[in-house]
């Protein structure tokens, strides 16, 4: 193991994304196990419901235990097009933190009279997740190591310090290292400084956290039917009828927990736009490889580059790293492109130059994820029929706790509650509309580019970067 150096080429580097990529699988490796539960029988025939939730992933599921456990008397459904877990929430990088808006500076921009009451529901809702993972029994593999923030070259570093003292104003329990002492949490050349943020924050598993949350509902009597694709929804005055491939359900209550897929209206899609966040699994990672590396204290990792990277630990020492965005014309369900390994490369060249000290590592996953994108960058939520459907969607990223919130807000809408936070804007308020097809597509593929290029070119990409950012999406 030599390592990569920075004269090596464009070619080699070529190579070595090649032979990494040869053997991957095109697939969620958090979803690549025997032991994955058998899913539920579809529904089949007439059947009524109280509360009727449309989606099973994290929102979705949530809202079933919550529901269930505040109201064990009313009968509850689910309904999940293919599997559980099959969407977003067996597809992401799973770091998870009291965050319930895209992170603290998210929410500061999107709602900065809301930041108290949003601080609070946040620690709220990490002691409820955990809560119920405890009561519950649910074994996801959970770290609760921190979230660390790095620096890539010394242009961010005053980001991170003004993230630093964002942090600490608003009581977060967090440090602020300089190069040194982030190559000692985690040695790559390109770290220039490191923020950790070291409580009620960590990594898991999350198609078992999804398998066990599924477990959890059941146990509780919810309903839960897979392969139950939702074909349409029709108001009958006190109640509403879902109409599914081989059955209907009528409900007094739709909670539409369908994030990126948007179904249950067709003006959901005018606040969300799908796009894709790819992400590579590495081999499991010997004793002396992870000594090249260090990672003793196993935080989630966010960067600070144009094109955003994450990384993060698995249980058995692999290293998943992500971040890489794309968007497909009309939003596809399973984009064949990204079955292949044409879309992983860039991915894998920003993973040898993280950590050039890797080069005899091999990725044995790549797949993406659908993230539900909206100029909040956060849940929010759309209401229809008259109050009785509520959409609870739109998480871009972070919203694997964050769905619980989702779940808990949605409900609280849907059956008219008086508590405090529906008053704040967050609740209140929905993100602004976004352009159809095809100016989507064209938009979309402007920006994807000028993300991938802004570093090493500059110019226009810039400026088209503040531009986006102006209109509410601040990818960069």
């Amino acid at each position: 193991m030599a390592g990569l150096s920075p004269s090596d080429t464009s070619c080699e580097i070529f190579m070595l994304v090649d032979r990494a990529l040869a053997n991957a699988t095109f697939h969620p490796f958090w979803l690549d196990r025997r032991d994955a539960p058998s899913p539920e029988a579809p529904l089949i025939g007439r059947t009524e419901a109280d509360l009727l939730i449309v989606g099973g992933g994290f929102t979705g599921l949530w809202a079933a235990i919550i529901a269930k456990e505040s109201n064990p008397s009313q009968e509850i459904a689910l309904i999940e097009a293919e599997n559980i877990a099959c969407g977003a929430s067996g597809r992401p990088g799973a770091i998870v933190s009291t965050s319930v808006m895209h992170g603290l500076h998210n929410a500061v921009r999107v709602f900065p009279k809301d930041i108290a009451m949003l601080e609070t529901l946040g620690q709220a809702n990490i002691a409820g997740f955990l809560d119920t993972l405890d009561r519950h029994g649910i074994d996801c593999d959970a770290e609760w190591n921190g979230e660390l923030t790095v620096a890539v070259g010394t242009a961010n570093l005053p980001t991170l310090r003004e993230e630093y003292e964002l942090q600490q104003r608003h009581g977060h329990d967090v440090v602020l290292l300089g190069p040194e002492e982030t190559r000692r949490e985690l040695a790559s050349p390109l770290f220039e400084g490191g923020l950790w943020a070291k409580k009620n924050s960590g990594t898991l598993h999350p198609a078992k956290l999804a398998w066990g949350l599924k477990r959890a509902a059941l146990a509780l009597g919810v309903r839960i039917y897979e392969h139950t694709p939702l074909r349409a929804l029709t108001d009958d005055g006190d109640t509403v009828t879902a109409e599914t491939r081989d059955g209907k359900v009528r409900a007094r209550r739709v909670l539409l927990a369908t994030n990126a897929f948007a179904a249950g209206h067709d003006h959901i899609k005018r606040r969300v736009a799908m796009v894709r966040d790819r992400i590579l699994m590495t081999q499991p990672l010997t004793d002396e490889q992870m000594g090249r590396i260090g990672w003793r204290n196993r935080q989630g990792v966010y960067d600070t580059r144009t094109q955003l990277n994450y990384m993060r630990l698995t249980k058995d020492n692999r290293i998943l790293f992500g971040g890489r965005l794309g968007y497909f014309y009309g939003s596809p369900r399973d984009p064949r492109l990204d079955r292949t390994p044409a879309p992983y490369g860039r991915l894998a060249e920003a993973f040898f130059r993280t950590f050039p000290q890797l080069d005899d590592v091999e990725f044995t996953h790549a797949w993406s994820g659908p993230i539900g994108l909206t100029t909040r960058m956060a849940v929010h939520f759309q209401t229809y029929h008259g109050g009785k459907v509520v959409y609870a969607g739109g998480y871009s990223g972070f919203g694997v706790s964050a769905s619980r919130f989702g779940a808990d807000i949605g409900l609280a809408k849907l059956t008219g509650s008086q508590r405090p936070e529906l008053d704040c804007d967050f609740a209140r308020t929905m993100p602004g509309t976004i352009p159809p097809e095809p100016f989507r597509y064209l938009g979309a593929r402007i920006t994807m580019y000028a993300l991938d290029t802004a570093e090493a070119k500059g110019g226009w990409r810039n400026l088209w970067l503040k531009l986006v950012g102006k209109l509410g999406f601040p990818l960069s």
